[in-house]
């Protein structure tokens, strides 16, 4: 006996949206006009009308950015802070503005999100590898010419001094 199947037409694509609400813009087809709706909704108080799945989503997008942004910061830090340990014939000045430039990008995201405090351990031990790769790269050399684990704490992270005079001229 042939199994039952719905006809491929009849079925809902995961990917298909449900409609929106009449006279809203869904949030797949136009996100600026969604956001916009969404807080007209909630500043007109009409929680039930909004389309909290999607609001979610968005939430959970802005917290997974702010994460991102602080690994980023921390990557090139790291990178830039291999190649001056292993190349300091190879110094060069833009690689002190960069460590300064994300040192403060690192303070100003974290003063901004205190709460990916409790994160920095995790963001290093996976950022580290990372670093060491793309450090290797840029200075053509193997990643295993580089320390296995990290190598700076916290402190030489953030406040370990750079100096120009030492930049080879």
């Amino acid at each position: 006996m042939e199994e039952a199947m719905a006809h491929p037409a009849e079925v809902m694509e995961a990917t298909d949206a449900p409609p929106a609400a009449p006279g809203r813009t869904r949030h797949e087809d136009d996100l600026y006009t969604w956001v916009q709706e969404q807080i007209a909704l909630l500043r007109a108080g009409r929680v039930d009308a909004l389309d909290l799945d999607n609001i979610a989503e968005e939430l959970s997008d802005v917290g997974n950015a702010q994460y991102s942004q602080l690994e980023s910061a921390l990557r090139v830090l790291m990178i830039h802070m291999l190649k001056w340990d292993q190349q300091p014939e190879k110094r060069t000045p833009s690689w002190i503005y960069s460590i300064r430039e994300q040192r403060r990008r690192y303070a100003k995201i974290l003063r901004k999100n205190p709460g990916l405090k409790q994160h920095l351990e995790t963001i290093r031990e996976d950022i580290y590898p990372i670093s060491r790769d793309w450090a290797a790269d840029e200075c053509n050399l193997q990643p295993d010419e580089f320390p296995p684990n990290c190598p700076y704490d916290w402190e030489d992270l953030l406040e370990r001094p750079f100096d120009l005079d030492s930049v080879k001229k």
